[in-house]
């Protein structure tokens, strides 16, 4: 079944009863608490609304909505999944610019959905949440918030916590020997500095994944040099990027069922390429694709040397552009593989002992996945805190639920992000799963609704037995999908198609459900 027709249903039924619960009174509990506007937590504030909830509250930290889209801004950012597949099923848009969305229209689709759907009532602006704690007495979440839109020492309580915060939102910045000392311009790609004119500058730019090879190309038309600092060379393939033309905008609005056969026809192209994550040899043709793509853009034998990757395609995630290897052949911009011995205060110094002076670093690094709860104040039943829970690797089941944590939902949390296709999919699969689940302690009048231990473990159990051979972790690299200790907690080790089966409908005997005396509830 394709991801239309897949997620289409997944919106539509969602498996959960239509109860509308009354606003929380002053001081009460809401019926649920997202955190988050990017598309996971604004997913889930639609997928309440949908279900007749509208006791719930979504507080995000910045001032405006969007989550990636709004923090992301940097020259050349775009996505690199269709506009027409990277986008709700239930809400198509029919005049998308462009076939590779850019940063903009993003957010501005973002934002007419809350417009739509009436949202911003329920948002709470420049208000982080600083601490979840899971109160015991009262069977609700207990979250601190901070910042200008909260009130010194404001608790907000919720009786279910939808953490929307998405995996990708914690820049990562290397720990370099020096850099403390260097005394030009620094910033990551994703708190990019626009009051800082490169024109003429000197920049380096330090890494070379989804983000650096987008805004690379737009840097260096306006650097007086750029040296890009690459660690390990990614798999490209070639981006056919282009306008949607008119006629076709024309045939999504006119004709019935074109622009889900179009958005159809991606998606089987994307989830095509999961076969060869089990099975690298079926990764052969892309790769040799990738190849000729580098050949052709780069005739340099050196250069094209450097850039040529020394591990399986699909070990990280695999790139697109077409404009990324001319910028390396500029003679303003290099490209060193020696790696960096120490940062001084206006260069940077490699192994080989050669320095390099520069005015800027950009940080093209990426970001915390496996280790970004390790600071995280997230505390469960009976004091659990998230630390300890995950003390062995983070997991969850089926990337929604923890075990010790009642009526906590993850969005896109552990093992479910992917490498290939639209991580819209999953959103609207986990929604609707998390609906399943507040319906069913609904029904069962229960107070907190957990995911069993055996269930959470065996579903761990698969997902590394299934992950064992797979290319992220047989394919000969470091990638953010694994932990330190070369585990998976990030991907997905099967087809979207697969999630979607998991996720269709909840089995009841998954879950405990539990009233105020702590006595199990009768679920079935």
């Amino acid at each position: 079944m394709s991801d239309a027709s897949m997620s289409d249903a997944s919106a539509a039924d969602t498996g959960a009863a239509a109860v509308v619960t009354p606003a929380a009174g002053p001081g009460g509990p809401y019926k649920a608490v997202i955190i988050g506007t990017g598309f996971s937590g604004l997913g889930m504030a639609i997928g309440l609304k949908k279900a007749g909830v509208h006791d719930f509250v979504i507080l995000e930290k910045a001032d405006e909505v969007g989550g990636t889209w709004r923090e992301n801004t940097y020259p050349g950012c775009a996505c690199d999944i269709m506009s027409l597949l990277y986008s709700y099923s239930f809400e198509p848009k029919n005049d998308w610019s462009r076939m590779f969305p850019k940063q903009g229209e993003l957010l501005r689709y973002i934002k007419d959905i809350v417009d739509k759907y009436e949202l911003a009532q329920h948002i709470r602006f420049r208000t982080e949440v600083t601490a979840a704690e899971y109160d015991d007495a009262t069977d609700t979440w207990q979250l601190s918030i901070e910042g200008a839109g909260a009130e010194p020492g404001e608790i907000v309580r919720g009786r279910a916590l939808a953490a929307g915060m998405g995996p990708l939102h914690q820049p990562n910045v290397p720990d370099l020997p020096g850099l403390a000392s260097f005394e030009g311009r620094t910033f990551h790609s994703a708190e990019w500095d626009h009051s800082y004119d490169l024109t003429g500058k000197r920049v380096a730019v330090i890494g070379t994944g989804a983000s650096a090879i987008q805004f690379v190309p737009q840097i260096a038309k306006r650097a007086g040099s750029l040296t890009v600092f690459q660690r390990t060379p990614p798999w490209i393939m070639p981006k056919p990027d282009r306008k949607v033309t008119g006629l076709e905008k024309a045939l999504f609005r006119r004709v019935p069922g074109f622009q889900r056969g179009y958005r159809n026809g991606i998606y089987l192209v994307q989830e095509s390429f999961v076969l060869g994550f089990k099975n690298p040899k079926l990764l052969k043709a892309a790769s040799s694709i990738a190849q000729w793509h580098l050949a052709r853009q780069v005739p340099d034998p050196e250069l094209r040397r450097k850039l040529t990757p020394d591990y399986t395609m699909g070990c990280k995630r695999t790139l697109v552009s077409s404009d990324y290897y001319p910028a390396l052949m500029r003679p303003d911009v290099e490209l060193t593989t020696e790696g960096i011995a120490e940062v001084r205060e206006h260069s940077i110094v490699t192994r080989d002992g050669r320095e390099h002076e520069v005015d800027a670093i950009i940080f093209g690094t990426g970001f915390h996945v496996t280790d970004a709860f390790e600071d995280a104040r997230i505390v469960g039943r009976n004091g659990l805190k998230i630390q300890d829970a995950w003390k062995d690797g983070i997991e969850a089941h089926l990337g929604v639920a923890v075990k010790g944590f009642p009526n906590l939902f993850l969005l896109l949390g552990p093992n479910s992000g992917l490498g290939h296709n639209s991580m819209i999919f999953i959103i609207e699969a986990q929604v609707r799963y998390v609906l399943q689940c507040l319906a069913m302690l609904d029904a069962a009048g229960g107070a907190r609704i957990s995911v069993k231990p055996s269930v959470q473990d065996r579903f761990n159990d698969w997902v590394q037995r299934r992950s064992q051979g797979a290319v992220w972790v047989a394919g000969g690299c470091d990638s953010w999908y694994l932990d330190r200790n070369g585990v998976n907690r990030a991907a997905w080790p099967a087809s979207t198609v697969a999630y979607w089966l998991r996720t269709r409908r909840l089995d009841p005997r998954d879950f405990q459900v539990e009233g105020r005396d702590e006595a199990a509830v009768p679920v079935s």
